[in-house]
């Protein structure tokens, strides 16, 4: 395995950093707000999923139990 060269790597970072294509603010904004939206719809979902289940376990035992 060769050992590279720290000046030419640091060269070759920066020639590929410079390539990146960064997003702009607003990008980030709707980003951020679709991530919250989508965690918030989740968290709703398996909300009503638990209570549903909940309340039919509830049901089940509440017939067969004492």
């Amino acid at each position: 395995m060769a050992i590279a060269n720290p000046v030419k790597f640091i060269q070759e970072v920066r020639s590929e950093v410079g390539k990146v294509v960064w997003p702009t603010r607003r990008e980030v904004v709707m980003t951020t707000i679709m991530v919250f939206i989508m965690a918030a719809l989740t968290a709703i979902f398996f909300f009503l999923v638990d209570l549903l289940i909940r309340t039919g376990l509830n049901g089940v035992l509440t017939y067969f139990g004492s």
